[in-house]
């Protein structure tokens, strides 16, 4: 029973010594042969695969009893609109109903809080209620998922519950999951925000402090959602760009990486100069030429401290209080904190104090509470259910979006999510209706994909993100022709796109494939299926179609030939191959080349594959997979020289925070080394693809390799997807054979990050921004606690005896 009426046809290899001879009395050398007999023969190979095709497969037979009964059933046009609008609709009850079970918990929540009795130590006991309400909730709609709560000082609810996945699946592992480090909560928590990144990087920050610094910068930037844009910028004498970036770039996971990976490499050295560095992170945050987030804008400035108040370049950039400036005094040290603090209190932001790697992670997350008192103030305006971006869930759910609401009495108090499957909004998309090349597909302001058939998760311990990059297709038109990528071909074709707004949501809907393994789905189907050509492809396992004998080919084939005089001795000094669309070998005269049938050509005789590019006979296209999966890269330990130690000084060895600093990092370094090697972790991987670009029939050409040269025709066989290329053969001139072609996917950077952040993707900016307008007397503290030095001395002692002194059984 036939799975489809389309003409494909699959050819099985047969590894035989009987080989295919096209090689005929005519041909001397090739230079002999006339581009007729050429298509002589192409026509005779035409006919022969083309009958043989229609016997085997009865395709036109089917295609007669299709049209004789036309009276058992109907044919009728889909209404597009009408199908994306129906499944928009779909998601916008889903959603709403959503929503409303997470107004009821924000509203719950609030009033718990209010009526509670506040106990410092037992900050736990007033959420407790809110168990009722998730229970209820649930009772009221079985199909919820999660349902959290995540509170501003990290207390985190989920219901119902569920044991805790360790994400490593490695027992020691130390368990480092913050609520307020999740994507929903930092969605909720605060409006978007343009945040530039100040740096000291002058002579007086080098050793631990500099680490410090190093590594609370690259938490503050794990506080940032796709919503928030960010530069690092690092400054001393003079000011420079930590990575490629002139400007603010998206915060996303691929940005990101690039501003960790470039502030490792700061060096500290020269004089700390705050003019140039707050009137270089100014020009950046009033730049008006790039996409921003265009809601709050923050100066993040870390250093050790110093004298100097940076009043005049604040009073002249900064006059009306519109960048909010936090600072952070790093490390060990003796400097005046007054004129630091001041900075962040006369800027409506907030200074901190991180003494020691301890302090890193609560320091550099506690400006949010800061930014969430705009959203307190605005009250109900602010109390409007946002739908993230697509993550992946940290209790194994898969990939989600989440809707949040902050949860507020004065302060932020916390942030309320209920989450959404992605499975479950596939269901409400009409299945077997828009045929095997239509599919759903939904995206956020962001460009990034929330339904999308090529959207499929790896679901792997350390795999960040799992989403794609859209391009906005519908700002332009509803009808744009496009190449669809197949794996190993490109389909060309006329694509018809059809959206819908999903309303109270910032998702737009498209179509959607089938997840199931129908015939439909398959590449060859879908190649097929508006080409009026047959369609031939090389061999591999799990296919399914009709398959052609090559042996029992070929004899037809020989037989029509050996009438004139084949001399089969010739056919030594020449290659005849036929090779299909995507520059695949599918068969050959040459019996060395009979196991390479299914290899891309480019890696058989990269040459001519070359060749044949460059004479357009194909063309290629690069794309890049950003789901990849890939093993880690192991860093290498050795080294030819020295190690660089920072040596401590006095004042180090009797500061307690140095010592635990070194402890932590040595702790962190090591559990590192432990296990960075034990998972798999998300890549990029690059494809080639090779595609007919034209209409000629007829290429030729000669490759000259200096001291010898080769000679090739290739003619294009009618009504098919091949191509019959006859050459002088390839070990007639070895000299001439270059690197392998590769198609296959490889290990990549992918495109030019610097480039791509120098012409950032559209993105619709927030239709609603909390700011700056509250009240700005609490600003932080400027003081700590300052032991006696002797229990102090007493402490660290004991703690170096712990450390270095002998093991006891």
């Amino acid at each position: 029973m036939f799975h489809n009426v389309s003409k494909f046809y699959r050819i099985k290899t047969i590894l035989s010594r009987q080989t295919l001879m096209f090689s005929l009395e005519l041909f001397v050398t090739l230079s002999n042969t006339t581009v007729a007999q050429i298509k002589e023969w192409v026509d005779q190979i035409q006919i022969e695969l083309v009958t043989l095709a229609d016997t085997a497969s009865a395709g036109k037979s089917l295609t007669q009893i299709f049209l004789d009964n036309q009276n058992l059933y109907t044919v009728e046009s889909n209404d597009a609109e009408e199908l994306v609008a129906r499944a928009a609709r779909n998601i916008e009850q889903l959603l709403l109903k959503r929503a409303g079970a997470l107004e009821t918990l924000a509203a719950a929540a609030e009033n718990f809080q209010m009526e509670h009795q506040w106990e410092d130590e037992y900050a736990l006991n007033w959420t407790e209620a809110l168990e009722d309400v998730f229970k209820k909730n649930r009772e009221d709609d079985p199909t919820l998922l999660w349902q959290m709560f995540g509170s501003a000082t990290g207390l985190a609810r989920y219901y119902p519950a569920s044991p805790w996945m360790d994400a490593r699946k490695t027992p020691s592992k130390i368990d480092l999951y913050d609520v307020r480090r999740r994507p929903w909560y930092i969605q909720g928590a605060a409006s978007p925000k343009d945040m530039l990144i100040l740096v000291d990087a002058s002579g007086s920050v080098s050793g631990l402090t500099l680490k410090l610094i190093k590594t609370s910068v690259s938490e503050m930037l794990e506080t940032l959602s796709d919503d928030d844009y960010v530069n690092v910028v690092y400054f001393n004498t003079w000011v420079n760009n930590t990575a490629c970036f002139d400007h603010l770039v998206q915060a996303n996971v691929r940005n990101k990486k690039i501003l960790k990976d470039a502030i490792q490499n700061i060096s500290a050295k020269g004089i700390t100069n705050y003019t140039k560095g707050f009137e270089f992170a100014f020009e950046q945050l009033y730049a008006t030429n790039i996409t921003r987030a265009n809601c709050n804008k923050i100066i993040m400035l870390f250093t050790d401290g110093g004298e100097e108040r940076a009043s005049a370049i604040l009073q002249e950039y900064n006059s009306d209080k519109k960048v909010r400036i936090f600072t952070f005094s790093v490390g060990q040290h003796n400097y005046d904190k007054g004129p630091v603090q001041w900075m962040a209190c006369a800027n409506k932001g907030y200074f901190y104090e991180i003494p020691s790697i301890g302090a890193i992670r609560i320091n550099t997350q506690e400006y949010l509470d800061v930014l969430g008192r705009p959203m307190v103030l605005a009250d109900q305006l602010a109390k409007q259910v946002q739908w993230t971006n697509v993550y992946l869930d940290a209790l194994e759910l898969g990939l989600v979006i989440t809707g949040t609401l902050p949860i507020q009495n004065q302060l932020i108090l916390g942030v309320m999510g209920i989450d959404v499957s992605l499975d479950d909004i596939k269901k409400l998309t009409p299945r077997y209706t828009i045929g095997p090349n239509g599919y759903y597909f939904a995206i956020d302001p962001n460009g990034y994909v929330l339904l999308h058939p090529n959207l499929q998760p790896k679901v792997y311990s350390i795999l960040t993100s799992s989403i794609l990059f859209c391009l906005y297709v519908y700002v332009f038109s509803r009808t744009l022709c496009m190449c669809v990528c197949l794996c190993r071909y490109i389909d060309r074709g006329v694509r018809t796109y059809t959206w819908a707004q999903v309303n109270g949501t910032d998702y737009s809907a498209g179509e959607e494939w089938t997840e199931n393994a129908e015939t439909y789905d398959s590449s060859f189907y879908k190649r097929t299926l508006d080409n009026d050509i047959y369609i031939f492809t090389a061999p591999y396992f799990n296919m399914v179609g009709v398959k052609l004998n090559v042996s029992v080919w070929m004899n037809s084939f020989m037989n029509a030939t050996i009438k004139v005089n084949v001399r089969e001795t010739l056919s030594l000094h020449v290659d005849c191959v036929i090779l299909d669309d995507g520059g695949f070998l599918l068969m050959s005269n040459q019996d060395e080349y009979i196991t390479q049938i299914g290899q891309f050509f480019g890696e058989v005789d990269p040459v001519v594959m070359i060749s044949l590019v460059n004479t357009s006979l194909y063309s290629f296209n690069k794309t890049y997979d950003y789901q990849s999966v890939c093993n880690p890269e192991r860093d290498c330990k050795a080294a030819a020289g020295p190690r660089s130690v920072y040596v401590p000084t006095i004042a180090d060895m009797l500061s307690i925070g140095w010592w635990a600093s070194t402890v932590s990092l040595s702790l962190v370094d090591s559990d590192d080394d432990m296990s960075a090697n034990m998972f798999k972790e998300s890549c990029i991987t690059e494809q080639t693809q090779y595609f007919f670009d034209n209409e000629e029939r007829t290429y030729s050409g000669v490759l000259d390799c200096g001291n010898c040269s080769r000679m090739y025709r290739a003619e294009k066989l009618p009504n098919t997807n091949l191509v019959f290329l006859i050459t002088d053969a390839k070990t007639t001139c070895l000299s001439c054979d270059p690197r392998p072609l590769r198609q296959a996917e490889q290990p990549s950077q992918g495109p030019d990050r610097c480039e791509l952040a120098q012409n950032p993707r559209y993105r619709k900016g927030p239709e609603v921004c909390f700011d700056n307008n509250e009240d700005d007397s609490d600003c932080g503290g400027g003081t700590s606690l300052s032991p006696s030095p002797w229990p102090m001395l007493g402490l660290q002692l004991l703690l170096l005896w712990l450390l270095t002194g002998p093991r006891h059984s």
